[in-house]
């Protein structure tokens, strides 16, 4: 796994030997293709950050600043080992992340949120991506016009979300993504490809 483009480009990462699931090469390219300038200048918020890789490659595409939040000590470490080889910097949370968004204060003001989630269920047997997309914080936590971007399972069906409207969805093999905005806010966003 490596920083696919920027000043960081090329540069492979360390990756913990943990359960995380690091997003793909192709995904990345894909999310970021997507975003396009929206990565300029933006504040970035890497939830379930694992390597660090989605808030990196930010990072190394021009994005102000970055934040990852992960529990998981060793992934937290590889994040750190992971700026020293890039040489770029960004502020890491070890924290879970539901207890993070408890905590969290609407000024933040992030232009992109990025969420990997483990495909499993939590230990009291909800699917983290529900759980984010019913959170009450996390819309809270976008700067106007920001977009919540979602991997999950293709198959993993989601009720409609009253919080999020859909952009887009682009399917890459065993992963989807998904961009979102707040509901209220995506009326004026653009429309789904």
């Amino acid at each position: 796994m490596r920083v696919i483009a920027g000043l960081a480009g090329g540069i492979r990462l360390l990756v913990p030997e943990t359960d995380v699931r690091p997003t793909m090469d192709r995904v990345k390219a894909a999310i970021f293709s997507s975003l396009g300038d929206k990565v300029i200048a933006a504040r970035v918020l890497d939830l379930f950050a694992g390597t660090g890789a989605l808030g990196i490659e930010a990072l190394s595409r021009g994005a102000a600043s970055a934040m990852f939040v992960e529990e998981n000590r060793a992934a937290v470490l590889a994040i750190e080992q992971n700026f020293i080889r890039t040489k770029l910097r960004g502020r890491v949370r070890k924290q879970e992340v539901f207890r993070f968004l408890e905590s969290a204060t609407a000024r933040e003001g992030f232009d992109l949120i990025f969420a990997d989630p483990p495909y499993e269920k939590t230990k009291s047997g909800d699917a983290f991506t529900r759980l984010l997309l019913e959170n009450e914080t996390l819309p809270q936590l976008l700067a106007p016009a920001g977009v919540f971007v979602l991997e999950k399972r293709p198959t993993e069906q989601l009720l409609q979300a009253g919080r999020w409207k859909k952009l887009r969805a682009k399917t890459y093999g065993a992963t989807e993504v998904l961009f979102l905005q707040p509901a209220a806010e995506a009326e004026t966003g653009p429309s789904d490809e």
